[in-house]
């Protein structure tokens, strides 16, 4: 038996891959994402579609070597140079279309990075030893018009706990959306754009992709596969950090946790300046605004997806003030932009993690956290840990571990080289939304399967009479005055159970008592996308201050949509929290308010802007 270090080097010597096995049925190595010398960086590129693009070249230049000490360094390792291991990626992608979509066999050599049909050809029959429709004939994959859809393999286990709560707690409105058990979000790709959409299963992701240009799938499915970690090696990983007693139990609970990272490195980097010292839900809501002004719209026919997330190049003429950033904070965020489109720092797939960490802790306002965010999340380092977190440290204080951030890496090294997936499991022992997925379950009445999650609410007296505050999980989803319009069913509102609402209780009283301007409880909005894009510019509102249901028109990009944004305006589900009882008509006249206009009165008087005959819309949304 003779074993060869990659399928281009099988390929070179003659051998065929397996007729039988699906190209998708298996995972992808784990070495490559878990080191950070040339090879593993090459690999990197080759996977996002950089010899495709820039040719062996480019990938030279990318990683600072010349073409010789590239392909010395792959043949070394891997048996086969860049050129022969991209081409064995294309015969891969070639069978993934053939066998999962109806496309012209002339589209799928197109798509897949071919120069010519004869050169697609030849290379299937090469590898696979059957001519392309002989390879379509045997497939009896199913195909949805307009999409292509395929499985993603992992290695087992996988808990999708962490991973997809993670991802659907921290989405971006109208880039990002958790709907029907399926996590999507758009894609800016080499070529155009794409929608992703990942629904966790047993043994596979099921993965289904609308491309604006085909020769992007290669690329978006090895984006796919990186943000859900799917080549790691749980056995390895669990293995090292169950050998520490702290961890043992966490591990034991939930083994094959992963690390939730991202498709485009600098929308991530820019997302976690926006969340420095916020909850997450602030973070989404001044990520949500940047999306909206400056996001290149998109058609989306399944769902709710309305924009691709800013490039670069468009924050660079950003007006920051607009963003209600504190000045620092806006300064890190100009700083990141300014680095990232002068090309200072290098976030790409094959950036070099250690540099690119001494990059940004040189950059004002980007301390530790940040930093080590980003080198998890958007560089994929295995290694990365975040001791000044929050959350680390207070799981780290009931476990039993150091507080403090300097005892605590020290205590860490004993989980070299997996600090990054010791971090999920320290986060994964919190409370927090993003531990949570929601529960499949079958409805009785349609058979179908359904999302659920655990629903509980709470009655309580204040100023304004009864609130009745309702959660999702651990986040707020609803705030409800006595006979207030729209208000659900009691029956929907889950078991009577005040233990999810400590902390809401406790900011509702600082509020009402004249202490608190800000709200920082998570949220779980539920709503249609315009529906989220209204309440995330109500909760941008000063405390003190009214506007117009036209300048929030305006805000969001639809300045003719007035009478939308009332009637949006009208369906805050939280209300106080989100403060829909700060908009007023044109006037200044006080209109409308599901909760009545008394109440309404009640608060505005509270927070000092009672003042009917100004228009206060003017301070919108300024620092």
């Amino acid at each position: 038996m003779r074993f060869y270090p990659s399928a281009a080097a099988a390929q070179q010597r003659g051998f065929r891959a397996c007729k039988r096995c699906r190209p998708d049925a298996t995972a992808g190595s784990p070495e490559w994402n878990c080191r950070a010398d040339l090879v593993a960086r090459a690999m990197r590129l080759i996977a996002d579609g950089v010899v495709d693009r820039d040719g062996v070249g480019g990938l030279a230049a990318r990683l600072g070597y010349s073409i010789r000490q590239v392909e010395r360094h792959l043949r070394a390792e891997l048996g086969a140079g860049p050129s022969a291991l991209r081409r064995a990626q294309r015969a891969q992608t070639a069978r993934l279309l053939i066998e999962t979509s109806t496309l012209a066999m002339t589209e799928v050599a197109m798509a897949a990075g071919f120069a010519s049909v004869r050169a697609f050809n030849d290379a299937v029959r090469e590898v696979f030893a059957l001519s392309p429709t002989e390879l379509r004939r045997r497939s009896t994959s199913a195909s949805t018009p307009g999409a292509l859809s395929l499985r993603l393999a992992f290695r087992q286990p996988l808990c999708p706990e962490n991973l997809f709560g993670h991802l659907a707690a921290a989405a971006v409105p109208g880039v990002e959306e958790w709907r029907d058990g399926v996590y999507r979000r758009t894609l800016r790709l080499p070529h155009g754009h794409g929608i992703i959409a990942l629904r966790p299963l047993p043994d596979h992701i099921g993965c289904q992709l609308r491309l604006s240009d085909l020769r992007d799938l290669s690329v978006a499915i090895s984006r796919c596969r990186r943000l859900l970690d799917l080549d790691a090696d749980p056995v390895a990983v669990d293995g090292a950090l169950a050998s520490d007693p702290v961890l043992a139990p966490l591990v034991r609970e939930a083994p094959g946790r992963r690390v939730p990272r991202t498709v485009d490195a600098e929308e991530l980097a820019i997302c976690a300046v926006l969340g420095q010292q916020v909850s997450t839900a602030a973070a989404c809501t001044r990520a949500a605004r940047l999306v909206a002004r400056h996001g290149e719209p998109v058609a989306d026919p399944d769902g709710g997806l309305t924009h691709l997330f800013p490039t670069t190049a468009a924050l660079a003429e950003l007006d920051r003030t607009r963003l209600r950033l504190p000045r620092a904070r806006g300064d890190a965020l100009g700083g990141l932009v300014a680095a990232l489109v002068a090309g200072r720092v290098d976030l790409g797939v094959g950036s070099d993690w250690q540099r690119v960490r001494a990059d940004l802790s040189a950059l004002p306002g980007l301390g530790p956290w940040t930093v080590e965010t980003i080198a998890m999340r958007a560089l994929g380092d295995p290694d990365a840990f975040l001791p000044t977190d929050p959350g680390i440290r207070r799981v780290a204080t009931v476990l039993g571990l150091p507080a403090t951030p300097a005892a605590l890496s020290s205590r860490a090294g004993d989980w070299r080289p997996w600090r990054a997936y010791a971090t999920q499991y320290l986060w994964a022992a919190g409370v927090h939304p993003t531990n949570r997925l929601a529960k499949r379950t079958v409805r009785k009445d349609t058979g179908m399967m359904t999302d659920q999650v655990q629903r509980a609410h709470w009655t309580i007296e204040s100023p304004v009479g009864p609130l009745t505050l309702v959660a999702t999980g651990d986040a707020l989803c609803g705030l409800y005055m006595h006979e207030q319009r729209h208000r659900p069913a009691d029956d929907s509102l889950g078991e009577s159970d005040d233990a999810p609402f400590a902390p809401v209780l406790d900011e509702l009283e600082e509020y009402f008592a004249g202490r608190r301007r800000h709200f920082a409880v998570p949220l779980a909005l539920a709503g249609t996308p315009f529906q989220r894009r209204v309440w995330a510019a109500l909760r941008e509102i000063p405390y003190g201050r009214t506007v117009t249901y036209g300048r929030i028109a305006a805000e969001i990009g639809r300045p003719s949509a007035s009478r939308a944004v009332g009637l949006a305006v009208g369906r805050n589900p939280i209300g106080i929290v989100v403060p829909c009882h700060r908009v007023v008509g044109s006037t200044g006249r006080l209109t409308g308010y599901a909760g009545g206009l008394d109440r309404k009165r009640h608060l505005l008087a509270l927070e000092g802007s009672l003042c009917p005959a100004r228009d206060q819309a003017a301070d919108l949304f300024q620092a």
